[in-house]
């Protein structure tokens, strides 16, 4: 059955009024819950608020670095070190390595930009703050519905943005309703805040159907891919800081490296590597592992002889939305806004997410308060992208603003020009560097590039994709329809395998997707096996896809990793 069918046969769906919807409960999706109650609060007036979030809990589907800037928190909360936020590690050094094949040089730290300058910032787990957040906004009489992701944004006559409806829960495999059926909820608002993240389903829709991107460079992406590890007391550098550039990427693909250590022996270590990479070949779940065998990264891993002896504990990915200013799409439109990643507030020159998802919370809060109370209901906030060209936020992205742009130009060319623009410039460059094309369309055929050689993997230091995606904890109800979505079934084989080798199978770090025989047709030929409850929702496949042929939507509700720590 159709949506629309299973909607006229059981509808109609229950409706809940509030007067602000946030779908998405991640940093910027309760920030934004917060400062509306505290608002409130000070005026002694009652809005009501309430978030969804399609993890199993807030926090379950967050993955950053984190190397976290705390300005934002603590314009939010002032007083958040009193009230238990886990903010425990601050960093304390900072490296930045270009690495050859075998060796490297650390970067003078005289010589290091103002946005490599880490001092007042803190190592921590994303996941585990988002959890103290939510507590906060609960605290302040924020209602959050975990395990609810929204499916479908609902218009008003006029066009604006009514609210949204969840997922129906209980659809099996061959899109009937089970005995488990449950049908989706309707959520009404005056205003509807859009918090979810890179790529987000529905915030793709709302840029596409209001043209928000109509003035904005194409969007730029990238994949991270993250582990956690505890290692030997005698390898761990409390606070200590690393990011590398070069080896294993060459000199025209852009992508780098982090390790960072917090408390209690544990290290944060990954990859990124930018989406508009090239030779279809390249798999940025490979490169990662193979960046974890260079001698000034396995040391941190092994003892004296040379043996592993740190533990992985847990692994994931997702995508970061890495365009920055210049490709900021609009973020209003009747009846709501776009918030954090979901818009691109991330300043990819710090890699650093969290405090602009904060502060872009705040700012869409404030302004949809004073809309609210104000008697108004679904227009647009126009105070909101008015309020953030006046912050400070924006100043930190103006002059930030060419950083990923430069590296078209190569690692060399990129480094070099960032290094101009902000040591000797200041960030006040008399330029500006513009993209013209999405990532999508950069990649070559593959006749056009040389295949790579990854090696093996050990299983010690470097994993394979199925052990990884295991401590992901990642669990979705596997009689549901699958999540992952083809426009066009012959698609994959006809034009992904034959044109670009199938690149699907390399650039999902889950391994979601893989090349079989048909055994349809003899088993001759191939197609493409979507390993749908593998998926750890990066929305890689969602943005890479040469053709724009696999859309990712919501599955069902709490489906997904369930990272911890991480």
């Amino acid at each position: 059955m159709t949506p629309q069918a299973i909607l006229e046969q059981y509808g109609p769906r229950e409706a809940m009024e509030y007067d602000v919807v946030i779908v998405g409960g991640g940093p910027a999706g309760l920030s934004a819950a917060i400062r509306l109650k505290q608002l409130a609060a000070e005026k002694g007036q009652d809005v009501s608020v309430v978030v969804l979030e399609k993890g199993s809990e807030p926090g379950a589907h967050i993955l950053a670095g984190t190397v976290m800037d705390p300005r934002a928190l603590t314009e939010l909360i002032p007083d958040w070190k009193e009230k238990g936020a886990p903010l425990h590690q601050p960093v304390l050094d900072d490296a930045y390595v270009f690495l050859s094949e075998k060796g490297g040089a650390r970067v003078p730290g005289p010589l290091l930009p103002a946005f490599a300058n880490n001092h007042g910032n803190y190592i921590l787990s994303l996941g585990n703050l988002v959890r103290w957040l939510a507590q906060q906004a609960e605290s302040l009489g924020v209602e959050i519905f975990p395990g609810f992701p929204a499916a479908e944004v609902l218009y008003n006559d006029d066009g604006s943005v009514k609210g949204v409806a969840t997922g129906n829960m209980g659809i099996g495999k061959n899109g009937e309703p089970t005995e488990n059926f449950q049908l989706g909820m309707e959520l009404h608002a005056k205003y509807t805040l859009f918090a979810e993240g890179s790529r987000g389903q529905l915030g793709r829709q709302l840029i596409e159907r209001y043209k928000l991107d109509a003035d904005s460079d194409p969007q730029s992406y990238a994949i991270g891919i993250k582990e956690l590890w505890e290692i030997d007391p005698s390898r761990h550098s409390p606070g200590f800081v690393m990011h590398t550039a070069g080896w294993p990427m060459d000199e025209m693909t852009y992508g780098g490296a982090f390790m960072y250590h917090a408390e209690d022996n544990k290290v944060y270590c990954g990859y990124v590597v930018g989406l508009n990479y090239k030779n279809p070949y390249l798999s940025p779940f490979e490169e990662f592992q193979r960046w974890k065998t260079h001698p000034r990264v396995k040391w941190y891993f092994t003892d004296d002889e040379g043996k592993v002896n740190a533990k992985r504990i847990s692994y994931g990915a997702r995508a970061i939305t890495a365009g920055g200013l210049l490709a900021l799409p609009k973020t209003v439109f009747p009846g709501g806004a776009l918030l954090g990643c979901n818009a691109g507030f991330l300043n990819v020159s710090r890699i650093k997410g969290s405090h602009a998802a904060i502060k872009s919370g705040m700012l869409a809060a404030e302004a949809a308060y004073d809309a609210v109370v104000a008697g108004r209901q679904h227009d647009e906030l126009g105070t909101y992208p008015e309020a953030f060209q006046q912050s400070w936020l924006y100043d930190e992205l103006h002059k930030d603003r060419n950083f990923k742009n430069w590296f078209k130009k190569g690692l060399t060319v990129g480094t070099l020009m960032n290094g101009l623009e902000q040591k000797a410039l200041g960030g006040h460059a008399p330029w500006t560097l513009h993209r013209h094309q999405p990532d999508h369309v950069q990649l070559k055929s593959a006749a056009e590039c040389q295949p790579i050689a990854y090696p093996k993997p050990d299983g010690q230091l470097t994993f394979d994709r199925l052990s990884s995606v295991f401590i992901s904890n990642t669990s979705h109800e596997e009689n549901q329809p699958p999540h992952l979505t083809l426009k066009d079934p012959s698609v994959p084989v006809n034009v992904n395998l034959a044109k670009f080798a199938g690149p699907e199978g390399r650039y999902c770090p889950a391994g979601v997707y893989e090349f079989v025989p048909d055994e349809a047709k003899g088993g001759s030929a191939q197609r493409l096996q979507i390993n749908a409850a593998n998926c750890v929702h990066c929305k890689t496949c969602d943005i890479k896809d040469p053709t724009q042929n696999i859309v990712w939507v919501a599955p069902e509700g709490g489906g997904g990793p369930n990272y911890s720590g991480m």
